[in-house]
């Protein structure tokens, strides 16, 4: 072999860690990390955007709190032990990052790039994360930043106190925000560095900068109030961390009944006859799909009840009920339809549902679904089985369709 060709053969791979320091104490919110938005806590927001981006290699977080290891782990994060001397509120974020990379080296021998997610900006997604990194690599810069363009006019102060404009002149007519040079305001969801200028400098400006526009809401939480606007945001519907084209893949869709048609509570009489709960809003949103005309639709049970049928029968859907083996019923249901596992998005919320999750090219459960279940969805609705779910799941569908591609 000639050495040449010995060099070649010794390259390895790049490879790009995602870092998370997550720390159990918060005073302005207590709890921060593990409080939930849209369904899923901080935390696994920010777990599930690293693992989401295609130049991410693996997700670490990096903790002093049990409770958020745990929680990490749930949706596919490796856990660091951040010291308690790292933790605390004078602890800067380059010390956590810093002390992880030896540790996230012996996985990963060929790292040679980091991303720094914040968990307190909910609405990062794998795709901006990529974007960054793409941005960092295309300018040739040691690190890019996450931010959000910004036409606010910015004053300051003279040395008497008074007033003066710092991006425009005051004295003059008053421009049009779109007429003011191009400002940008650090975002605070993604910082990525090539590793040997960080290791160097410490820092994670360690050098050249790329600046990535990000089109989120420009909020970190830092308060309560900041943490229910972002709350409100996340139910409101149409938002989803998932690329659109991945969900304009979806050719058909097939519903568990109980806990994602219904709040998975049942009544039951002295008679032992059974009633549920189902949300108009939610059949507003199946009816919507339905007459769309885009997809082929079903409801799959275990249960063998009546009011599966009745409510079937409402909405105009196919009902298949008393089904142990999901997948193997499944199956059989796209092949008749000349249509592949990968067409279809299976929306489940227990662990009987996980192997046809698991098959399906897409699958969604909602917020307040099994943990087991809540790893392994590609999608978390932001609202509960029976209360809306399926209503924000038909709105997101029918606005990203509706989309000029």
């Amino acid at each position: 072999m000639t050495a040449a060709a010995t060099d070649t053969a010794c390259v390895r791979p790049s490879e790009t860690a995602c870092i998370i320091l997550a720390r159990g104490g918060s005073k302005g919110v207590p709890g921060k990390n593990l409080r939930p938005v849209g369904g899923v806590s901080l935390i696994g927001r920010a777990v599930r955007a690293g693992r989401a981006a295609a130049g991410v290699t693996a997700v670490y977080v990096s903790t002093d709190d049990s409770a958020i290891a745990t929680e990490a782990a749930l949706h596919g994060a490796r856990i660091i032990e951040r010291p308690a001397e790292l933790a605390g509120d004078t602890a800067s974020s380059e010390a956590g990052w810093l002390h992880a990379v030896p540790i996230v080296r012996q996985d990963l021998p060929g790292l040679d790039k980091l991303v720094f997610l914040q968990c307190t900006s909910p609405f990062t997604t794998g795709a901006d994360i990529d974007g960054c990194l793409a941005l960092m690599a295309q300018r040739g810069t040691d690190c890019a930043l996450s931010v959000t363009e910004d036409h606010s006019f910015l004053w300051g102060l003279d040395d008497a106190g008074r007033g003066v404009g710092i991006n425009h002149d005051a004295r003059k007519q008053r421009q049009r925000r779109q007429d003011l040079p191009p400002q940008y305001c650090e975002s605070g969801a993604i910082y990525s560095v090539q590793l040997a200028p960080f290791l160097a400098t410490g820092q994670r400006f360690c050098g050249s900068v790329a600046l990535y526009p990000v089109d989120h809401p420009p909020i970190e939480i830092d308060s309560l109030q900041d943490f229910a606007l972002c709350v409100q945001i996340a139910t409101a519907g149409g938002r989803c961390e998932l690329v659109p084209a991945r969900l304009r893949e979806v050719k058909a869709i097939v519903m568990d009944f109980d806990g994602v048609h219904t709040d998975n509570l049942v009544l039951t009489d002295q008679n032992g006859i059974e009633s549920v709960r189902t949300s108009r809003g939610d059949g507003m949103g199946i009816s919507a799909l339905r007459d769309s005309g885009r997809y082929q639709m079903m409801i799959l049970s275990k249960e063998r009840n009546p009011v599966v049928l009745k409510r079937a029968e409402k909405l105009q859907l196919e009902v298949h009920h008393s089904i142990d083996d999901k997948v193997a019923a499944l199956t059989g249901w796209l092949d008749a339809r000349g249509l592949t596992w990968a067409d279809l998005l299976y929306v489940g919320n227990d662990i009987n549902d996980r192997a046809a999750m698991e098959h399906a090219g897409l699958s969604a459960c909602p917020a307040d679904s099994h943990p087991t279940i809540l790893a392994v969805a590609d999608w978390i609705l932001p609202l509960p089985g029976g209360r809306g779910a399926l209503r924000a799941m038909a709105d997101t569908l029918l606005s990203t369709v509706a989309e000029p591609q």
